[in-house]
């Protein structure tokens, strides 16, 4: 087994001027697989879940054609970091292929979700020690990290990432390593990782290039895998299955690549801030834990004392893993639970994080309580009454008048929210 470092930067293909043609992606991605050595090799191929915006089939058949001949294991792992186990039926929906397609088209491919619930599943590769945690968290978080993943990854001579990068909220831009941690990781990774980016706020890291602290300790973690780790990173138009770029080769080359291409196609800007988002959340979406998106991606363009409205009638369940936690503790503003950590500490972290993240900028003190920068209100099947208690507004689905809202000067109606990010100022030069 070679180790992760960087070799020779990846090849990427692609422009913000139009889309790549099924077939110029087909041929770049094989071609440059073709120039990898997998001869004879275990492969374990990461994939993401239903919840992005991914041309999954195509992809798929790509490097399934171009690897199977040659390798003598070929695994396929959904990273679902804590999200739902994918049934079949949600597997062959999201690749595209009728029932019982999986194993007829992909014989070879053995297909698996991240069963990150079950603990022989998962491998410890070691531990990132307390003092170098507080150096790559900036000083934020001080504690031993045991570091652990799917055991498919540890056995594999050869890791391959094939996934869109987009804005994200916890680390930057996601993609790359984050397919690893979360993506098929253990859950104290989870939750470092995901306190570290409430603790830095999501306003303030998502749709950040570069290394940030978050995605500082994702590579310290991955870096102790001694599988070779490479990458095929696409950015994809937002709800399509268009790609903008394609980037392929050492895992971290090719993330870097993408997230360039990402900072100039999914982020837009506005010159002044708006009073109310109405973000209209797709079906990828079906619990809140993901859908808060639609409030992580506009949170930076609403004006003080505004409100982001989450509409998505078709939406009931708060989270279909993690929904008797976030009862517990409602949703609130960072300051609630770091001010007060004696009391939260021993909630699970990354659902303090996703709260943090929903809820917004904020202020808490013992004497005034909790002032949060922006309203959220869920527009949703959830009842009223199951709403306020986590500390949400609520508002009938019913209620909302979508083309009138259009039409009024202070109010955003983003369509399909969740992927592209919106800014306050001017977009940066391109070339």
């Amino acid at each position: 087994m070679t180790s992760a470092t960087e070799t020779q930067p990846a090849a990427s293909i692609g422009s913000l001027d139009r889309s790549l043609t099924s077939d110029e992606t087909r041929s770049f991605i094989t071609e440059q697989l073709a120039g990898q050595d997998f001869d004879g090799h275990d492969v374990t191929v990461i994939v993401p879940d239903s919840t992005r915006s991914c041309p999954l089939q195509l992809l798929m058949d790509t490097v399934y054609g171009a690897l199977a001949p040659r390798v003598r294991r070929l695994r396929v792992i959904i990273a679902l970091g804590t999200h739902p186990e994918m049934t079949d039926a949600q597997l062959e929906k999201m690749f595209e292929v009728g029932p019982g397609e999986l194993t007829t088209r992909w014989p070879k491919a053995e297909i698996a979700n991240h069963e990150w619930w079950r603990p022989s599943e998962l491998v410890s590769i070691g531990t990132i020690p307390a003092g170098r945690v507080e150096e790559l968290s900036e000083g934020r978080l001080s504690l031993d990290v045991d570091v652990t993943i799917n055991r498919a990854a540890v056995e594999a001579d050869d890791v391959l990432i094939v996934g869109p990068v987009f804005p994200h909220e916890v680390v930057g831009f996601s993609g790359g390593t984050k397919y690893l941690f979360p993506g098929i990781s253990g859950q104290q990774m989870i939750d470092v990782s995901h306190w570290l980016g409430a603790l830095i706020t999501s306003a303030d890291i998502i749709g950040t290039l570069g290394i940030t602290p978050v995605r500082a300790m994702i590579n310290e973690a991955a870096a102790k895998l001694t599988s070779r780790l490479l990458a095929c990173c696409v950015v994809v138009k937002s709800g399509t299955h268009e790609l903008h770029g394609v980037a392929v080769g050492e895992i971290q080359s090719a993330w870097r690549a993408a997230a360039a291409l990402s900072a100039n196609t999914h982020i837009r800007y506005l010159q002044e801030p708006v009073r109310r988002v109405i973000s209209i959340i797709p079906d990828r979406y079906d619990e809140i834990w993901t859908a808060a998106k639609g409030m992580y991606k506009v949170e930076p363009i609403v004006a003080d004392g505004g409100e982001v409205i989450i509409y998505a009638p078709h939406l009931s369940v708060v989270s279909h893993t993690h929904g008797a936690e976030i009862a517990k503790i409602g949703y609130h503003c960072r300051d609630y639970f770091a001010k007060r950590w004696d009391e939260f500490q021993d909630h699970p972290w990354g659902v303090l994080a996703h709260s943090t993240h929903l809820r917004g900028a904020g202020t808490w003190t013992p004497e005034d309580g909790e002032h949060d920068r922006v309203t959220v209100t869920l527009a949703t099947q959830i009842s009223e009454e199951e709403t306020r208690a986590l500390a949400l507004n609520y508002l009938s689905p019913e209620a909302l008048d979508l083309e009138a809202a259009r039409q009024d000067p202070d109010t955003l109606v983003v369509d399909n929210a969740g992927e592209v990010l919106f800014r306050l100022g001017e977009p940066p030069q391109v070339g």
